[in-house]
């Protein structure tokens, strides 16, 4: 097929269609290198799924205090620790398909547990183990392109897996207070690859204990307004300030993956005609 060059269309990005919208993209992106778009992700992505039996214990990475009254306190503490471990409800395939692209994952063994199987966990384990979900061969054998980015020295053994993408976290609880340090974050320059900004909020043991009858998807929901208009304000590219990826929680009920994805119109703005042949 021969080429055609054409003008740039001016597209609203945000009426992509979102199981494919980097399938859709205006041309002028094509050649845009992935660490240089604005890409939705999902923070503790396999969350939807927590074990909520007495069999599971505590994670080993939550406060020592936590894991005690756990144990002498189930009943009472357990459901506190649910409502704030949860961060996604939407299952990986929903996650996918309303436009995410990038997957936060915590595994682990968990303790006590004879077999070899690995979990994923936040607060407590999941009830799926990895090797249920959806495998790297897999996806390869249907033709999809999956970059695996891994946080352990043992990347260096495996060719396969990519070191790890860094993730910028605020640890704030409050949505002011975190896009105050990603503001002082970005005055030091963005990494060269790869990264991730993560709008999600943390609370403290303080709060949870202040705030009884709520969860975190009531916080989160409640300050989405306000971190989505900060979203708004910023651009992707190869600017020292711009953003990469951007990840959050409860990523299917809010207009967060849209509102990321808009954030690529700034590219096609600075760039002319392109060549929309993909090939013969």
């Amino acid at each position: 097929m021969s080429s055609e060059v054409v003008s740039e269309v001016q597209v609203s990005l945000k009426e992509l269609p979102m199981d494919s919208w980097m399938d859709h993209l205006p041309c002028a992106l094509w050649d845009v290198p992935l660490r240089n778009l604005a890409i939705p992700g999902s923070h503790n992505a396999i969350t939807y799924c927590l074990d909520r039996s007495d069999r599971s214990p505590v994670d080993l990475t939550q406060p020592d205090l936590l894991q005690k009254l756990d144990k002498y306190m189930k009943p009472l503490i357990r459901p506190f620790v649910y409502k704030w471990a949860v961060t996604q409800e939407a299952t990986v395939k929903e996650q996918l398909d309303c436009g995410v692209r990038y997957l936060d994952l915590r595994i682990a063994h968990r303790p006590n547990d004879t077999s070899t199987d690995l979990y994923f966990y936040h607060g407590v384990y999941t009830t799926l183990t990895v090797e249920e979900v959806v495998t790297l061969r897999n996806l390869w054998s249907l033709g999809y392109q999956v970059i695996v980015s891994y946080e352990h020295s043992m990347v260096s053994l495996y060719s396969d897996l990519w070191p790890h993408i860094p993730y910028w976290w605020a640890n704030k609880c409050k949505a002011e207070a975190l896009i105050e340090e990603f503001e002082h974050r970005k005055q030091h320059g963005r990494p060269g690859g790869f990264f991730v900004t993560g709008i999600n909020l943390t609370e403290d043991l303080k709060y949870i204990c202040s705030h009884p009858t709520e969860s975190l998807k009531d916080l989160v929901m409640s300050t989405y307004p306000a971190l989505l208009s900060w979203v708004r304000g910023q651009s992707p590219g190869s600017d020292s300030r711009s953003l990469n990826i951007i990840a959050g929680d409860f990523v299917s009920e809010s207009h967060f993956v849209p509102t990321v994805i808009a954030l690529n119109q700034h590219l096609v703005h600075c760039t002319g005609p392109c060549d929309v042949s993909r090939g013969n």
